[in-house]
């Protein structure tokens, strides 16, 4: 059997299915994969033919569709950071702009997958509990689907991101309370519904789609793993997925070893996964966010502790910013780059200043910092700098001058 599904607590395998939980140990699972079988059809060519999507690795996908239902999501630049390389003291600094996506995030990649697999099921209704970005890419993919679109979000969040959810279709479910307490209620009402909540009962499948940014980086490289990779931690997924996406490209042959260190960017205001990093802790312990970067505010993440593994593992190190630090990352690298990020890219941005001023990463050293939301939904964190905006009482050269010279 090619795909089956695996706990990561014990090692069980078990049919491959609509399933999360291990029956044994009560683990939580994912897709497993038979790589040598993969390796004798996938190869560096075979993906370069295919498609300017994720569905080019969709060897190493859990879903098997001929055309997938699909926004245009993945293969997003990878952007020779010059600027700002220079602003830090890095030559070889690369940005994975994953702003780019259809909804401007990462989220797409999972949702992309997810959705593909729910409709192989025969699921009608795509949910999620979301901090913002993953409700309005459930809702876009849902609409592309014909799929009916449930998001649960915590009450304050970003408008415009809860704006755009509405605008595709979704209902929306706002809780007073945290993302834990909205994740909970949606574990609970995935056990009355067949609903396909994406991040709760499909996250086995939705997950694997965090692989593909790594692998898009890699290949973008010219099939050369970066020394070097910063990537924002909120429910901690997209971390060890990049670590899981190393690997398999070792065992399917297609790069002959990884080194890459990879890094935890956070915020102080919800950093557990930084943390338990930093202590040498072998448990993540929850907190209670209060944080600018909403997009990561999740204090009890599902996979923290797989992702302190993989930074542990890679040799790399957890970051946790001031949170007064955040917008002027995002700052940073829209004046260097021209990109517009959600405050996630300033934690990003500030993370790797931190490592770089730690000694932890070299100047001649490949880094490539994740920056997976779009500034454009946060628009309310930028304010003009100072000087940067004139005001002329008339529509004349002479008044532009006087305003410049004052």
């Amino acid at each position: 059997m090619t795909k089956q599904l695996r706990c990561r607590e014990c090692g069980r395998l078990r049919e491959f299915e609509p399933a999360f939980v291990c029956e044994e140990c009560f683990g939580p699972l994912e897709v497993a994969y038979d790589l040598e079988a993969i390796r004798r059809r996938i190869s560096r060519d075979s993906i370069s033919n295919g498609p300017p999507t994720i569905w080019r690795y969709s060897e190493l996908l859990p879903v098997t569709v001929q055309a997938p239902v699909d926004l245009g999501t993945g293969f997003t630049p990878l952007v020779l950071a010059r600027n700002l390389g220079a602003r830090l003291g890095l030559d070889h600094l690369y940005v994975k702009n994953d702003t780019l996506n259809p909804t401007g995030s990462f989220k797409d990649r999972n949702v992309a997958v997810a959705t593909n697999f729910a409709l192989a099921y025969d699921f009608e209704t795509l949910s999620c509990s979301s901090t913002g970005n993953l409700a309005g890419s459930v809702a876009a993919y849902a609409a592309r689907a014909g799929m009916r679109a449930l998001v649960f979000i915590p009450a304050g969040l970003e408008p415009v991101k809860v704006e755009a959810a509405s605008a595709y279709g979704a209902t929306i479910v706002e809780v007073d309370g945290s993302y834990d307490d909205v994740n909970r209620l949606c574990a609970e009402l995935a056990d009355q519904h067949r609903w396909a909540f994406v991040n709760v009962n499909l996250r086995p499948f939705y997950s694997e789609g965090s692989k593909t940014l790594a692998f898009e980086v890699v290949e973008q490289l010219g099939w050369r793993p970066p020394d070097h990779i910063v990537v924002p931690v909120a429910a901690g997924s997209l971390l060890a997925k990049t670590a899981k996406a190393f690997q398999e490209l070792i065992e399917t042959g297609l790069v002959d070893q990884v080194s890459t260190r990879i890094h935890a960017a956070q915020a102080e205001g919800c950093a557990p996964v930084s943390r338990a990093i930093q202590t040498g802790a072998d448990s993540v312990t929850p907190v209670r966010p209060r944080s600018i970067a909403k997009s990561l505010a999740i204090g009890n993440p599902a996979d923290g502790r797989y992702a302190v593994r993989a930074v542990r593992s890679s040799g790399g190190w957890g970051t946790a910013c001031r949170e007064e630090a955040v917008q002027a990352g995002m700052s940073l690298l829209a004046e260097t780059e021209g990109i517009l990020s959600e405050p996630a890219g300033g934690v990003v941005v500030e993370g790797l200043r931190q490592l770089v001023a730690g000694g932890r990463i070299k100047r001649e050293e490949t880094v490539v910092v994740c920056i997976t939301g779009n500034g454009l939904k946060t628009t309310e964190l930028f304010s003009p700098g100072e000087g940067r905006r004139l005001h002329l009482d008339r529509a004349r050269a002479s008044e532009f001058e006087r305003a410049v010279l004052v």
